[in-house]
């Protein structure tokens, strides 16, 4: 199974007009063909990085319920998240690009698999679950709706959508966090809409926000 998926182009409804405020107006936006990883990145392939390069490992790296390779990296703060990409190639998923993969083709479901809410493993010790358990959505993604937050290339700002292009968005120019999408382990839910937005500021580093690479096709696959 390759580490990468191709996404086709398309054009579909982002956001949403019944959730929070962050995610009105629902407007049409259209993207182009891409690759993204299959799974989040693992922690057995930042550790590979970081034995690589001098980039310090996250606070959080020596925590027990983190540390199974198989789980995705957690901790790492959106500066690293981007040396990452710099050193293996490809770069952070916009936010146009990330909710388009995790609908799957579902243009109007809330989650990827549906409108129902799911119960999803937990991991090692009750951290986030291992990658690959739990079913792919219909690109043939994991965990778009569970596992970690994933950071974004976006800057976020809370009413963007009102101003935003159609084509192929990047975000405003400037802001003080960045843009994230995707569940998170520590919720009291633990799966997100694909709709829903969250942010941090770039050089936090928490236990539930983690990233994935896309990169443009043919390359890699």
């Amino acid at each position: 199974m390759s580490d990468w998926v191709a996404i086709p182009a398309g054009d579909f409804w982002m956001g949403t007009d019944d959730g929070p405020d962050n995610t009105r107006p629902r407007h049409r936006v259209t993207v182009d063909a891409f690759l993204m990883m299959r799974f989040p990145v693992s922690r057995a392939q930042y550790q590979e990085f970081l034995d690589a390069t001098s980039c310090p490992a996250p606070s959080c790296w020596s925590v027990s319920h983190l540390s199974d390779e198989r789980q995705p990296a957690c901790g790492v703060s959106w500066h690293d998240a981007c040396a990452f990409a710099s050193w293996r190639g490809g770069r952070l998923p916009t936010e146009a690009e990330r909710e388009w993969a995790s609908r799957g083709g579902r243009m109007d479901a809330a989650f990827p698999w549906g409108d129902e809410v799911r119960e999803v493993p937990w991991g090692p010790s009750g951290g986030p679950p291992l990658l690959g358990d739990g079913e792919p959505n219909g690109f043939g993604l994991f965990h778009m709706a569970d596992g970690v937050h994933e950071w974004c290339l976006d800057w976020y700002d809370s009413r963007w959508y009102a101003v935003s292009g159609a084509d192929n968005p990047r975000g405003p120019e400037n802001g003080t966090r960045r843009a994230a999408r995707g569940g998170s382990w520590r919720h009291q839910i633990r799966v997100t809409a694909c709709t829903a937005r969250s942010s941090l500021p770039p050089h936090y580093q928490y236990e539930d926000f983690g990233f994935r690479l896309v990169d443009s096709p043919p390359h890699r696959v």
